[in-house]
């Protein structure tokens, strides 16, 4: 950024020196203008990347275009390109908007917007593009997003430049008309409306198949990176335990990502409208702004107030930005609740599907507790927060839509209003008219870019909301993983080892207390003790998964360790998935799987390992749990603890099992918590936990006898 910010300080002093050799203002302007574009740039160093393309493509344009208007006041443009002489205001122009990208980058809404977006600006991945008709090549993913980026903002700014040139086709084109003049009216329509409509189009083609390429790109590294960050290292699980305020993350990866790129198809919930939308919004309206309201003040330039003599430069630019400017400010008065309205529409729907999707996940015990009636009217409680959502939605929106549209119904208008009188004085033609009419038009809507876009922009600043707030929360659950009991791998060892141990619960409640535990390798043990004694949280402590606590829990360097709980997860998709889980479904061959299924006594389940079902609502609480030992089987864990793990099984069939386990699994220390008082028989050590005189509980040896 240092170099291109002295390039365009050097085109700068040129301009100056050129100017004052010339006696050019204008030239001067522009040197002035490169100048506090190149401190912006220079201080731009530390800025976003994804603003760093804009001011790139600015800074170099201010440079190209510069010379090129330098040229031509030197008398060094090619007489055979005089039409195409370009205006000291281009140059002037792109330098501005370096500078306003440098203001923009400032403001905390834009810094929240960017630390999003930069994400995938930076990322060191590399991906792979094709341009055709050549072969496909790889590149880093942030050259190829960035190289899009830049064809995007071009191919934009050279469709501003197409639509500025058609307004002197249509200015052209209505005087024709008027004067009846056949011979221009087609060489008009044939020589330069039809070839630059042509490549309006063609380019409007090739930006909308660019556009859709960066953005699913975009969603599919920012869809990824979310993905990893939350399942990475427990933090989905150190979240549900914080009760964060990241409600429903499942909605914010899938959709409130999708609509920050791109706004997604919702158009009512985020207005269609995303980042990069925004961004070229933006740059389009600008250029546009910039570009006709150069047009606008030359053809206004004669124009004097409506009755009176006096003339004012630029009569019906300044006209635009003051009805722009007012409906500006009433439409931010209106509508400035919209933000927290969608941002709340968005949790709720949420909320909604989550217990939709939970009823059918349940659904088997919501008929035996003939619970239906409740769980209606659950639903309808939650809707009804839908419903009182969007009534007060429809309420703003209706108070906003009345003012915008009442408003765009009267832009059109305005215009031939200053300039009618002038047309039936015979002062100006029909093709001036008609052009200053559209000139105006494009001035108004851009300086109403705010008016037209308010309700998607609240609808996108709520999802930047919901994103930034993604973010903390798994920042804050990443914090927690730090915290906690620590394992660490012993090298040597014979056993696993708990050492001044102590565990809490989320509020600080200390539960479990211990100086020294030991669980020696190839020593079957049973835990048992109340119901809130803290067993279930020992197990997950250690296993590595419990926050709260302090205390070092010691694991042979190597050694695997694996927990099944009462409820196992059984994942969608397939059987044979369902049991290899976590691994893939072909890490295992055909005949392990159907060993293991045979073992745990599912082999009725041995013609369905391939079969795609719901199987956690398929197979019973019994099944369930007999298939997370078949997976216990397949992974072979040096440690394996099963809390209470057949609850769901009857004494007989759980008496097989955990003899077909010793069996099956010599080489695995079994540790169980069970409030049987037969599975002590399986276990050759019995730990209980006992509660102490402050109310925490801590595990302690039983003599065998009582365990028998």
């Amino acid at each position: 950024m240092k170099i291109l910010s002295v390039c365009v300080a050097l085109f700068g002093l040129l301009a100056l020196g050129v100017a004052q050799q010339f006696h050019d203002l204008a030239g001067g302007g522009l040197g002035v203008t490169a100048l506090i574009s190149a401190l912006a740039i220079w201080r731009s160093v530390n800025l976003s990347s994804f603003l760093k393309i804009f001011i790139w493509i600015f800074a170099v344009e201010t440079i190209v275009f510069g010379l090129c208007v330098l040229a031509a006041e030197a008398s060094m443009w090619p007489a055979a390109y005089a039409e195409y002489k370009l205006p000291v205001t281009l140059p002037i122009t792109v330098a501005i908007f370096s500078i306003l990208v440098y203001l923009v980058a400032q403001t905390k809404v834009v810094g929240q917007m960017m630390k999003i977006a930069d994400r995938y600006f930076d990322t060191a991945e590399r991906g792979h593009a094709r341009i055709w008709p050549l072969p496909a090549f790889g590149a880093l993913e942030r050259h190829v997003a960035v190289a899009m980026v830049v064809f995007l903002v071009l191919i934009n700014q050279a469709q501003v430049g197409i639509s500025v040139r058609l307004s002197f086709f249509n200015r052209d084109w209505f005087n024709a008309i008027q004067n009846k003049d056949a011979s221009s009216f087609w060489q008009l329509l044939l020589l330069v409306f039809l070839p630059w409509a042509f490549v309006y189009v063609a380019s409007s083609l090739i930006e909308f198949f660019v556009q859709s390429m960066l953005v699913i790109r975009w969603r599919r590294w920012l869809t990824e990176y979310y993905v990893d960050r939350w399942l990475g290292g427990h933090t989905h699980y150190r979240m549900s335990l914080t009760g964060s305020k990241a409600d429903n993350p499942d909605q914010r990866i899938s959709e409130d990502v999708n609509r920050f790129i791109d706004g997604g198809s919702d158009g009512a919930s985020a207005g269609g409208y995303g980042i990069y939308s925004f961004s070229i919004l933006l740059i389009s309206t600008l250029s546009s702004l910039v570009s006709f309201a150069v047009v606008l003040w030359g053809l206004s330039t004669n124009f004097t107030i409506p009755g009176t003599e006096f003339r004012v430069p630029g009569f019906l630019f300044w006209i635009a930005l003051i009805y722009a400017s007012t409906g500006t400010l009433v439409t931010h008065w209106i509508g400035r609740s919209l933000i927290g309205l969608y941002f709340e529409r968005q949790h709720m729907e949420a909320d909604f599907r989550f217990s939709l999707a939970r009823l059918r996940e349940y659904s088997e015990q919501v008929a035996l507790l003939d619970g239906e009636r409740t769980e209606q009217a659950s639903l309808r409680e939650r809707f009804g927060g839908i419903i009182g959502n969007w009534l007060a939605l429809i309420s703003r929106r209706l108070k906003l839509l009345s003012f915008t549209a009442t408003f765009r119904q009267l832009s059109p208008i305005i215009p031939f209003i200053f300039t009618a009188p002038f047309y039936f004085a015979g002062t100006i033609a029909l093709g001036v008219m008609t052009q200053t009419a559209g000139a105006f038009s494009q001035v108004e809507s851009a300086l109403t870019i705010f008016v037209s876009y308010y309700n998607s922009l609240a609808g996108f600043k709520s999802v930047v909301d919901r994103l930034t707030s993604f973010d903390e929360a798994i920042e804050n659950a990443k914090m927690l993983g730090t915290m906690g009991p620590k394992r660490r791998a012993t090298e040597g060892g014979v056993g696993a080892a708990l050492e001044d141990v102590h565990i809490a619960l989320p509020d600080g409640t200390r539960i479990v207390e211990t100086e020294k535990l030991a669980l020696p390798h190839g020593e079957s043990a049973l835990l048992a003790g109340p119901s809130g004694s803290g067993k279930s949280t020992l197990f997950r402590a250690i296993s590595g998964i419990w926050p709260y606590g302090q205390g070092s829990i010691h694991i042979p360097d190597g050694a695997s360790v694996m927990v099944v709980p009462q409820k196992p997860y059984i994942p969608m998709g397939t059987l044979r998935a369902a049991i290899t889980y976590p691994k893939a479904p072909d890490s295992h061959s055909d005949e392990e799987v159907r060993q293991a299924l045979t073992d745990c006594r599912l082999a009725n389940l041995l013609n369905c390992i391939d079969r795609e079902e719901m199987w956690s609502q398929r197979l019973s609480g019994g099944e369930q749990q007999r298939l997370a030992l078949a997976r216990a089987l397949l992974t072979r864990p040096d440690w394996l603890f099963l809390d209470e793990s057949t609850s769901a099984l009857d004494e007989k069939l759980e008496a097989e099992l955990y003899k077909m386990l010793a069996m099956r699994l010599p080489n695995t220390t079994l540790v169980s918590i069970g409030h049987r008082s037969t599975l002590g028989a399986f276990h050759a050590r019995r730990i209980d936990m006992t509660e102490t005189e402050g109310g925490q509980f801590t595990p302690r040896d039983t003599p065998a006898a009582a365990a028998e």
